[in-house]
């Protein structure tokens, strides 16, 4: 079928108390395999190209390869682009064919941020592209600190901007290998007081799962970007099928080996935030 947009995919969410879940992409095999996990869930999958997998391969392939997947796909499916931080990057991910940007402006000064965030919009909307973006700063394991999102800075973000999802940072990290994060219940409810886009939370393999569906029912966050707990299952398995066979060499055939594992847990977490 044809690319969903994120903010239809959200509204189905919304429609049922649910989370989208968007996978961090780096290749054909694990693209397919949370395709494969989709279908296997009856849900939509969110495939996101981030920074990572853009350096590695061109935006244009990238577009291509979401379309295939898309095409033979009996789910929705999202192609996003994740933390675009340009203009110029969102505009050659629309370009690509991606049904949805991510603009994060959340680094620039809150009346910037506004204003890329706009501009943004502006140009996707000519071709009916969702808009997500962000405001405080989700931080990394061991990297970079977070700034939690205001509620002035939600507020008047919210306001001033037309986006089809908002991000923000209430205790949820980027690259978590174990599922500690901390939500700020209190925070999140204060800025789903004065907002009425739906809410994303990025590093959402850092949290705990009983919380990842409190998010779902009790609260207005419709997007979780999820990618480490992935990453990490595909890297084992590759791991322990070389181990297994030290005299696999060809590189199609160990990775294709790992995606039924791959693919196993995508479809557990995507039943836990989506239902049956």
């Amino acid at each position: 079928m044809p690319l969903a947009t994120l903010k239809k995919v959200l509204a189905a969410a919304d429609a049922r108390q649910a989370l989208c879940l968007g996978f961090v992409c780096q290749g054909w095999e694990d693209s397919r395999a949370y395709v494969r996990a989709g279908e296997a869930a009856g849900a939509p999958v969110i495939l996101s190209a981030g920074p990572g997998a853009r350096a590695n391969m061109p935006v244009s392939l990238w577009g291509e390869l979401f379309r295939e997947l898309a095409k033979g796909a009996t789910v929705p499916v999202v192609a996003h682009l994740d933390h675009g931080r340009t203009l110029e990057e969102c505009v050659s991910a629309i370009e690509a064919g991606f049904s949805s940007v991510m603009i994060d402006g959340s680094a620039l000064a809150l009346d910037e941020n506004i204003a890329l965030t706009n501009a943004v919009t502006q140009a996707a909307r000519k071709f009916g592209v969702s808009v997500e973006a962000e405001v405080g700063q989700v931080g990394y394991e061991d990297g970079a600190p977070s700034e939690g999102t205001t509620l002035v800075e939600a507020q008047t973000f919210a306001a001033q901007t037309q986006i089809d999802a908002l991000a923000i940072s209430v205790g949820n990290l980027h690259l978590q290998t174990k599922d500690r994060a901390r939500i700020d219940w209190q925070r999140l409810a204060e800025i789903e007081a004065v907002t009425s886009v739906p809410l994303v939370l990025h590093g959402g393999s850092g949290i705990l799962p009983e919380d990842r569906l409190r998010l779902a029912r009790e609260h207005r966050v419709r997007k979780l970007n999820v990618g480490t707990e992935l990453r990490m299952r595909f890297g084992s398995t590759i791991r322990a099928t070389l181990e297994a066979d030290p005299a696999l060499f060809d590189r199609t055939t160990i990775l294709t080996k790992a995606e039924p594992a791959l693919a196993a847990l995508a479809q557990d977490l995507l039943t836990q935030s989506w239902g049956q």
